[in-house]
């Protein structure tokens, strides 16, 4: 079966998301996950909503989709 998603790079391990994993902290997993991106909040999120969407386990898609609503949210904050 040929799947439809390709990632540009790795999701997880020293690649697109840097060091976050499911079994750190809340604040570790986001640490990672912004400092992967430089900064960018907007990046951030769309990242870990792609890991949320194609991951199969429940844990890891629970967690990306609760961090990548934060990375939303604190975008939407700081572009006022």
């Amino acid at each position: 079966m040929d799947k439809w998603y390709h990632p540009k790079g790795k999701l997880i391990g020293k690649g697109k998301l840097g060091e976050w994993s499911k079994d750190k902290s809340t604040v570790a997993r986001r640490r990672a996950a912004i400092s992967a991106k430089k900064g960018d909040s907007l990046k951030a999120a769309r990242a870990l909503g792609s890991l949320a969407n194609v991951t199969k386990d429940a844990k890891t898609a629970r967690l990306a989709k609760a961090d990548s609503k934060y990375f939303y949210k604190r975008h939407k904050e700081t572009k006022r």
